[in-house]
C-alpha cells in the first residue's frame, strides 16, 4: 500500500457513492475489508496521517464558519468527511480552505459522523484489530490560531456563503 493506492482506494468509494454518504461508508469499509491484512493496517496509517495533516487552525476556522461552530468532535468528522471527498478536494482544503466554497457539499455532508468508523471497521474486518497508531494525534493543530470573534473575517467567500 503507498499514498497513491490509499487515494485510489477513497476516491473509488467517493465516486461509487454519488455523494450519499452512508453509501460512501458502505463503499470505503467493503473496499478496506477486501485488503489483504498487511494492506488495511497500511490504509489506516495513511488515514491517520491524512487526519493528523488535515489538523491546522485554518481548516478549523473553515469549518467553524461552514457549521457556525466547530468542536473536537465536528473538526475530527469535517476532517474525516474532507478525506472521503477524494485527493484532489483534500489537497485544495489544505492549500486554501476557502475553496470549500466550490465544494457541493451541505453542512451534513461536510460533518458527516460515521466515515472513520467505517474505516475503522474495514480494517478490523480485515486485520482482525485496530492497529494502534505510529504517531500519536498531535496535541495542537498547525498553522496560526485564530481568535473566534474575528474567525469569520478569515475567509470572506465561506462567511458569506454559510454565515
Amino acid at each position: 500500500m503507498d499514498e497513491p493506492k490509499f487515494w485510489s482506494i477513497v476516491q473509488h468509494a467517493h465516486d461509487e457513492s454519488d455523494g450519499d454518504m452512508d453509501e460512501k461508508c458502505e463503499a470505503i469499509k467493503n473496499s478496506v475489508a477486501g485488503l489483504p491484512k498487511e494492506e488495511a493496517i497500511a490504509f489506516s496509517r495513511y488515514f491517520d496521517e491524512m487526519m493528523d495533516k488535515a489538523y491546522s487552525w485554518p481548516l478549523w476556522a473553515a469549518a467553524y464558519i461552514i457549521n457556525g461552530g466547530c468542536g473536537d468532535d465536528s473538526f475530527s468528522d469535517f476532517r474525516a468527511s474532507l478525506i472521503s471527498r477524494g485527493h484532489q478536494s483534500f489537497e485544495s482544503a489544505i492549500a486554501n480552505p476557502e475553496s470549500l466554497v466550490d465544494e457541493e457539499a451541505d453542512e451534513d455532508t461536510l460533518f458527516y459522523e460515521g466515515y472513520q468508523y467505517a474505516v475503522t471497521d474495514g480494517v478490523e474486518t480485515s486485520a482482525g484489530f485496530v492497529p494502534d497508531r505510529v504517531m500519536p494525534h498531535p496535541d495542537d493543530p498547525s498553522g496560526k490560531e485564530w481568535e473566534e470573534e474575528k474567525v469569520y473575517e478569515l475567509f470572506p467567500k465561506l462567511s458569506a456563503k454559510y454565515a
